[in-house]
């Protein structure tokens, strides 16, 4: 598949329902857990099916360890936006924050693979490399600082 298919296609999908994910996890009178998990969780497994077909074994696991090293960003930009609205991420049980989380590690999957191919990295081990310590480098300072503003 194209990429100028793909990434559009895929980015702007899941934005639309990471979003109402977002909302309806957070907002005061959202829907109960089994609703929030129904919603999210099937689309979160269907994104993981036509994840593994487009980019294969590998790149998914690649996601699911830039998931592991990103809790820390997750709940640094998570608390960051819930701040923006007067709310505080403690302010919600860890249940309430999966669906939000998951759809967090999809889209920063869906960012890696699109710096991959933009910067032609693809196929060029030492550029890819490249590519993914900057990425790595670059989450952990934007997240680091975002949790020290959060916390300050």
């Amino acid at each position: 598949m194209s990429k100028w298919f793909v990434y559009p296609f895929f980015g702007f999908h899941m934005l639309m329902f990471g979003f109402s994910g977002f909302l309806m996890a957070y907002a005061s009178d959202g829907p109960d857990l089994v609703f929030l998990y129904m919603h999210g969780g099937i689309a979160i497994v269907v994104y993981m099916v036509f994840y593994r077909v487009i980019f294969g074994h590998d790149r998914v696991k690649w996601m699911l360890i830039n998931a592991a090293l990103g809790i820390l960003g997750i709940y640094a930009q998570v608390g960051w936006i819930l701040e923006r609205f007067g709310k505080r991420i403690d302010d919600y049980p860890w249940q309430v924050h999966v669906i939000p989380f998951l759809y967090y590690v999809l889209y920063t999957f869906l960012l890696r693979q699109f710096l991959i191919d933009v910067t032609g990295s693809r196929n060029d081990p030492r550029r890819r490399a490249v590519v993914d310590t900057l990425y790595v480098i670059l989450s952990v300072v934007a997240y680091g600082l975002l949790l020290l503003r959060t916390r300050g």
